[in-house]
């Protein structure tokens, strides 16, 4: 990527394209797009200017007229993959189900992000500039105008419901990536590893972990009904439920 700026921009204040001439073939759209599609097919570190232009069908140098430095061309894709989220008229608006808006787009949050994995590893505050990601924010904001907080704790909140999103989904497809590298199936790795553990438990010498795991019985543990029940006490920490 071209080197730094000599002063502090926002690639959205940006033009479309530097320079005079005729109309290009492509758009900033267009890179991002194919930036996009490359890391969800190979991952983050696959997408580089020289694979961008091939995949085009341009210049590599010609693409640093459009996106400049390689953090605004993360940040075009994180706002593009964010306007993936359905932004409908928030219940909250009208003192409704603010807690029913936030678990719908916790769960809009978790399909996004196991679509696109690695935006995990891009997402920053940073990031917060782009006109999609100001609609999410909007919007959130609206879901909460029910609520009898000040603006700097609702920002707290959806940030709070974003942050546990990730850290579940980013667990989810540690899970999976590692599931799919093994010589052998997740069954037989969890029959072993469980078997261990009983081991463990059995020599006395983790007696409460070994007395939480028998009240929790034997049934496998739901991934939905943790994500759910995981949000929910994130939205009950600022706003206890009614009993």
């Amino acid at each position: 990527m071209a080197g730094r700026a000599a002063e502090p921009e926002v690639i959205w204040a940006r033009p479309e394209r530097a320079g005079r001439g005729p109309r290009p073939a492509y758009s900033r759209s267009d890179i991002v797009a194919a930036a996009v599609r490359v890391a969800d097919a190979d991952g983050i570190d696959a997408v580089s200017m020289r694979r961008l232009a091939g995949d085009i069908g341009c210049g590599t140098m010609s693409l640093y007229n459009y996106v400049p430095r390689k953090e605004d061309l993360y940040e075009l894709m994180v706002d593009a993959v964010s306007a993936e989220y359905e932004l409908s008229e928030p219940l909250g608006t009208s003192g409704g189900d603010w807690r029913a808006d936030m678990l719908d787009m916790g769960r809009q949050a978790r399909g996004i992000l196991h679509r696109h994995p690695w935006v995990i590893r891009l997402m920053t505050t940073g990031y917060a500039y782009g006109p999609n990601a100001l609609r999410f924010l909007e919007h959130c904001l609206g879901c909460l105008d029910g609520l009898d907080l000040p603006g700097g704790t609702k920002m707290e909140l959806i940030a709070s419901v974003n942050g546990t999103v990730m850290t579940i989904v980013a667990n989810e497809i540690a899970l999976a990536e590692r599931a799919r590298s093994l010589p052998w199936s997740g069954e037989q790795e969890q029959a072993v590893r469980g078997a261990y553990l009983m081991r463990q438990l059995a020599g006395g010498g983790y007696p409460r972990l070994a007395a939480v795991l028998a009240s929790a019985g034997a049934e496998p543990l739901d991934p939905e009904e943790i994500f759910e029940r995981t949000l929910r006490r994130v939205l009950d920490s600022f706003v206890p439920a009614p009993a």
